[in-house]
Order: C-alpha cells, then sequence, then structure tokens
C-alpha cells in the first residue's frame, strides 16, 4: 500500500477490462498493477476483438463465463445494467479502439482508465471532451512512467525552485525491437504498430515518443511550445517512423531534445531524462528507477535513492517498501491506478480529490496528440519550426 494512502476502503472498486486477452503483454501488466494495492477487483471483460479468443482468454484468467463479451458495446450495455455492474474500465487494446470503447463506457456511467496514446489522430481525441464533461467520469491515461517515486521527486525539485530557472531539457527513449520488419512475420504486437489504419499517423513517436514528450513536461511542470522534428523510417517498406530526433522550445524560455527510436540496437528499453537549470541538475534512468543523481552547481553530486534519506514526501507517498529494496515498472504503473482510485472514490462521494493525487487526464492525451501533429507536420515540411 502506499505510504500514506487509507487501508480503510472496505470495498474494491468493480474493474472491467478491453483488449489485454492471450499474447497481450499489457494487459497483464495492467492487471497486476491493478492489484498491487488491492483497491481493484477485474469481473468482467471484453478481451479480444474475436469472442472465441475472448472466451479463451476470460477463461485463462478465471472470469465468470457470464461476463466475458464478445465486444466492448456489448459489455459497456450489459455491465451498466447490472446492480453489481463494473464501475472503471481498462482500455488496453491498439489506438483506433480507444476512443469509441472510452465513449461507450462514459455513456454507460462507467469511468475509464485509458491505454496511451490517447487516439490515432488530434481530431479524434478531441471528441472525447464533450462526451467526457457531459458523463462527469473520471478518464486517466496511463503515462506510468509519470508514477515512479523519483520521478515526482525530480518534478517536486523543479516546482520548488532547487534547480533554478529551467533551462535545458534532455529526453530520450531508445529501443531495438524494430530494428527488423517483424511486422510482416507475425508478431502480433509489431503488427498493429506499424499499420497505420490501427496506430495513426504516428509509429515509434506515437508509442513511445510520447511517453518521453509526457515525462519532459510532467518532470519541469512546463509546456513545449514549438517543435522542430525530424522522423525517420529506417527499416526499408515499413509505413510509419521508427526514429524520431526533436528540438523542443518551452515556454519561458527553456530548450531541449527528444530522442526516441525503435531501431537502435543495444537498447531494451532506455528512457532516460536530464534537466539542467541555473542552480542544479538532475538525471533519471528508468533502467536503474531506484537512483537519480543530484547535481548542484559547484557542488558534489549526489545519489539521491527512492525512500532514502535524501527522499522528499512526493517520493515517499508513492514508495511501498524500505530503501534498498528495489521498486519499478510494475509499481509505478500501480501508483497510477491507486491515485486513478482516489479520483473515482472522491467521484462517487461527490467530492474532488485531495490535491496531492496526481494521474495523467485527458489533457495531457490531447497534449500527446498535438505533440504527433506537429511533429509530422515539422518533418514533412523539411524540419521547421512547429507550433504545438
Amino acid at each position: 500500500m502506499i505510504e500514506g494512502k487509507t487501508t480503510g476502503r472496505s470495498r474494491r472498486i468493480r474493474l472491467g477490462m478491453v483488449g489485454g486477452g492471450q499474447d497481450a503483454f499489457i494487459g497483464a501488466v495492467h492487471r497486476i498493477a491493478s492489484r498491487i494495492d488491492d483497491r481493484y477487483e477485474l469481473v468482467a471483460g471484453a478481451l479480444s476483438s474475436t469472442p472465441e479468443r475472448a472466451a479463451r482468454s476470460a477463461a485463462a484468467i478465471g472470469l465468470d463465463p457470464e461476463r466475458s463479451y464478445p465486444d466492448f458495446q456489448t459489455m459497456a450495455t450489459a455491465e451498466a445494467a447490472r446492480a453489481d455492474g463494473i464501475e472503471a474500465v481498462a482500455i488496453v487494446t491498439p489506438n483506433h479502439v480507444h476512443i469509441p470503447a472510452a465513449k461507450a463506457f462514459l455513456e454507460a456511467g462507467i469511468h475509464v482508465i485509458c491505454d496511451k496514446p490517447l487516439a490515432t489522430s488530434l481530431e479524434e481525441g478531441r471528441s472525447l471532451e464533450e462526451v467526457l464533461a457531459r458523463s462527469g467520469g473520471v478518464f486517466a491515461l496511463t503515462h506510468n512512467y509519470t508514477g515512479y517515486p523519483l520521478v515526482r521527486q525530480a518534478r517536486a525539485m523543479v516546482e520548488a525552485g532547487e534547480l533554478g530557472r529551467i533551462r535545458i531539457v534532455q529526453v530520450e527513449y531508445p529501443q531495438d525491437w524494430l530494428a527488423e520488419k517483424i511486422e510482416e512475420t507475425g508478431h502480433k504486437q509489431a503488427e498493429w504498430r506499424a499499420d497505420p489504419a490501427r496506430s495513426g499517423a504516428g509509429g515509434c513517436i506515437g508509442d513511445i515518443g510520447t511517453h518521453a514528450f509526457n515525462l519532459a513536461e510532467f518532470v519541469t511542470a512546463g509546456t513545449v511550445r514549438e517543435v522542430c522534428a525530424e522522423m525517420t523510417t529506417f527499416v526499408e517498406g515499413r509505413r510509419l517512423d521508427d526514429d524520431i530526433q526533436i528540438l523542443l522550445r518551452f515556454d519561458g524560455g527553456a530548450k531541449g531534445f527528444l530522442w526516441a527510436s525503435q531501431v537502435a540496437p543495444g537498447h531494451e528499453n532506455g528512457l532516460k531524462i536530464r534537466v539542467y537549470g541555473e542552480k542544479a541538475a538532475i538525471e533519471w534512468v528508468q533502467a536503474d528507477p531506484n537512483r537519480m543523481i543530484f547535481s548542484p552547481l559547484g557542488g558534489n553530486q549526489e545519489i539521491v535513492t527512492r525512500n532514502g534519506p535524501g527522499a522528499n514526501a512526493a517520493n515517499k507517498r508513492v514508495s511501498r517498501i524500505p530503501a534498498g529494496h528495489p521498486e519499478g515498472y510494475l509499481e509505478g504503473f500501480a501508483n497510477l491506478y491507486t491515485e486513478i482510485a482516489d479520483a473515482i472514490a472522491a467521484a462517487q462521494a461527490g467530492m474532488a480529490p485531495p490535491p496531492d493525487v496526481i494521474y495523467p487526464t485527458l489533457a495531457d492525451g490531447l497534449r500527446g496528440l498535438s505533440f504527433i501533429e506537429a511533429s509530422i507536420r515539422s518533418s514533412k515540411a523539411g524540419g521547421v519550426w512547429t507550433a504545438i
């Protein structure tokens, strides 16, 4: 349980899932994350695009066959009609299903937890704004890296002025798993990510570039105003980008650089951020998430550890176990699920969530889509500065 969280809730939130069936990596991640703090119970699902596969997937994780649905629309209608129907749904499908499914559940009075990116286009993403406002529901986007304790600490340090005015932001997210054209070998995860109809106009930029962009804005509490992008498709015949290199201009004068690649041999999941201010700098690497380097100008570098002596309140609030015991990807994901559970509980009580509850929202999703579209325009124009 997250430090400082109440343990007095007598009932778990009834959760459904769309997508995430057999052979879907991210579905299992969401299911594990939702249970780490014991705030949810998965009771229903439309786990695959084919009814037969959905039924097999439901049986494999022990769902009641009566609550395994052939599609999300049937699920939304049926669950809304039940006295014990789901209160929230996790949407963990390819991108083209996000908005139709989110609309169906919000209109049925069910809160939504959606994987990123929000949609296949900015126009499609904006179509959710009115539906969400009308529903009064909670909508959360799982930019899971914002849940790491030291990412929270970094944001709090920036906000407290410990780095001074921010000058430079560097963020990168290299991988190598798409260095060959595996989308044509039957690889399910690669296949839909390389398909513009299901992924949208961005490939690498939508899949991991949006994570890097979101992290840069989250840690600095800043807003990227303009981008100058070069987007490349290195693998011959691939229909979407697999490498992006983008200059950033922030409101307030900070400058930045974002690199994301899925064709960089030697990199498994190399998310990293460096932020340089007038007084100090910080560096955090997702592969070693329990350590952050703090470099005060003119002083000695310090290693800040998760829940260690230098941990601040923002760090400690989302740490579970003593220093020296590693927390990582699943726990960061779980922190978001618990923050969202607090928001849902507050909504059910007709209240606003506590001010320290932080999770990505529809606004963050729209920022990501704006970033994608501005970067594509910039790259197509030959790498010109383009406003977001």
